[in-house]
C-alpha cells in the first residue's frame, strides 16, 4: 500500500537515471569460499556510478565503483518483486545460456557469455534506474553505492519472509469468482508473448546451426583450392587467392553469429519479462480472491446474526441439526454469541473495506505499469528486429560480393 501511495506522488521523469550515470564496466573471475567453506570460482561485476550534476557543472570526477556478484543482483530483484508486486519488474539476464546454437558454449564461465551477461546486468540496472517508481527506492541506491553495508540494509526490511509467504500464496490453488477481464486478457497476452518468443529463439538457433554448417563447408573448399594451386602453374596464383577468400568467408561466421547472439539476448529479455508480467496478474488474482473470501465470510456472519436474532434457522443447516439434537440455546448463550458475532462483523466490515481499497489501488497501479510495459516492449522489439534485419542485409551483401572476387582471382 505504501509503495502504491508513493507511486501516485512521484512526478513523471523524476528518476535516478536523470541524476546518476550507471554502468557495469567489467567482469572479473575470482576464487573464494562459499557458504559451506568450499573453494569456488565465481564472477564479479564492477558497477560504476557518477553524479550527473557534477558533469553538467563542468567537473569530470572519477566514478565511484564497487563489485557485485550475480547473486546480489538476484537479491535486489527479489526485494523489488516483493516490495512492488504491482510493477512489471525488469528481468535479470540468464544465469546459464539457453536457446543456443550447438557450437556456442553454454558454460557460464565462458568469456563471451560472461560479457553478454555483463551487458544484460547493466541493462537491468538502467531499466530499474529509469523507472519512475523503482528508481526512487533507497535499497537500490544502497546497492549502487554501499559495497559492504548493503546486504544488512536489505535484509533488515524483512523482505525475505514476505518473499517466502508470497511464493506460498501465489503457488496455492484458488479460483476467483469474478475475475477482472483486463487482467485475464493480460495474462493470456503474457502467455502468448512467452510462447512466440520461445519459438522464435528455437528457430533462430536452428538457422544459426545450418548457417554455421554452410560457412564451414567453404573452409573445406579453401583447403581444396590451396592444394589445387600447388598443382596448377598457370592458375596457381588465382586458385591460391580464391582459397584465401574461402577461408576468410568461412571464418567470418563466428563474428556474425556472435553479433546475432546480441539480438537473441534482447529477445530473451522479453521471454523473461513475460514471467514478470504474469506474476503481476497472478498477484491481482490473489488480492481479488482475498477480497472475495472476506466478503463471503462477512455475509456468512451476518446470516448467523440474523438467525440468532430471529430464531429462524435455515433448513438443513448445521445450526438447525444441533438445535434438534441438543435443544435450544438459553437467552444468555444467544446474547453472548450475538455479541461475539457483532464484533466479528465489525472486524469483517473493516477487512472488506481494507481489501477493497487494496484491490482498487493495486488495479490502478498495475494497469498503468502494464501499459507502460507494453509500449516499451513494442518499441524495443521493433528496434531489435529492424537492427537484426539490417545486419542480415549487410551479411548478404558481403556474401554476394565474395564470389565475384573469387571469380576474378581465378
Amino acid at each position: 500500500n505504501t509503495a502504491l501511495t508513493i507511486y501516485s506522488l512521484i512526478p513523471e521523469g523524476s528518476t535516478l537515471l536523470r541524476r546518476m550515470e550507471i554502468s557495469v564496466a567489467e567482469a572479473e573471475k575470482r576464487t573464494g569460499k562459499n557458504t559451506v567453506n568450499m573453494q569456488e570460482i565465481f564472477t564479479v561485476y564492477l558497477i560504476e556510478t557518477r553524479s550527473i550534476d557534477a558533469i553538467t557543472e563542468g567537473h569530470n570526477p572519477a566514478p565511484d565503483s564497487l563489485w557485485r556478484r550475480y547473486s546480489e543482483f538476484e537479491i535486489l530483484r527479489n526485494y523489488l518483486l516483493v516490495t512492488y508486486p504491482f510493477i512489471v519488474v525488469p528481468p535479470l539476464p540468464e544465469k546459464r545460456a539457453e536457446f543456443v546454437w550447438h557450437k556456442l558454449s553454454a558454460d557460464n564461465m565462458d568469456p563471451d557469455f560472461v560479457e553478454r551477461r555483463r551487458v544484460g546486468l547493466e541493462n537491468f540496472l538502467l531499466r530499474v534506474a529509469s523507472h519512475s517508481v523503482l528508481s526512487n527506492d533507497k535499497i537500490l541506491y544502497h546497492f549502487l553505492t554501499e559495497e559492504h553495508r548493503w546486504k544488512e540494509v536489505v535484509y533488515e526490511t524483512g523482505f525475505q519472509a514476505k518473499a517466502d509467504s508470497r511464493i506460498k500464496a501465489l503457488s496455492a490453488t484458488f479460483r476467483v469468482k469474478n475475475p477482472d477481464k483486463r487482467f485475464t486478457e493480460m495474462k493470456h497476452y503474457s502467455d502468448e508473448l512467452q510462447s512466440l518468443t520461445s519459438q522464435l529463439l528455437r528457430v533462430r538457433a536452428r538457422v544459426a546451426d545450418r548457417l554455421y554448417g554452410v560457412y564451414k563447408v567453404h573452409g573445406n573448399y579453401g583447403r581444396v583450392f590451396s592444394e589445387w594451386s600447388a598443382l596448377e602453374k598457370e592458375m596457381g596464383d588465382g586458385l591460391q587467392s580464391a582459397g584465401h577468400h574461402m577461408d576468410a568467408y568461412a571464418a567470418s561466421v563466428d563474428d556474425i553469429l556472435e553479433e546475432e547472439e546480441h539480438y537473441a539476448d534482447q529477445l530473451k529479455e522479453y521471454l523473461f519479462y513475460a514471467e514478470a508480467l504474469r506474476a503481476v496478474c497472478r498477484k491481482h488474482e490473489l488480492t481479488q480472491y482475498e477480497l472475495e473470501t472476506a466478503s463471503s465470510d462477512l455475509i456468512s456472519k451476518k446470516q448467523q446474526r440474523e438467525e440468532l436474532a430471529t430464531g429462524m434457522v435455515r433448513t438443513f443447516s448445521f445450526k438447525g441439526m444441533t438445535n434438534k439434537l441438543f435443544g435450544q440455546e438459553t437467552p444468555e448463550q444467544r446474547e453472548a454469541k450475538l455479541s461475539l458475532l457483532e464484533e466479528q462483523i465489525v472486524q469483517g466490515e473493516e477487512t472488506v473495506t481494507e481489501k477493497t481499497v487494496e484491490c482498487e489501488e493495486y488495479v490502478k497501479g498495475a494497469w498503468v505499469d502494464m501499459q507502460r510495459f507494453k509500449e516499451q516492449k513494442d518499441r524495443d522489439l521493433r528496434e531489435a528486429l529492424i537492427g537484426y534485419a539490417i545486419m542480415q542485409i549487410s551479411m548478404c551483401k558481403k556474401v554476394c560480393h565474395t564470389p565475384v572476387e573469387v571469380w576474378k582471382c581465378s
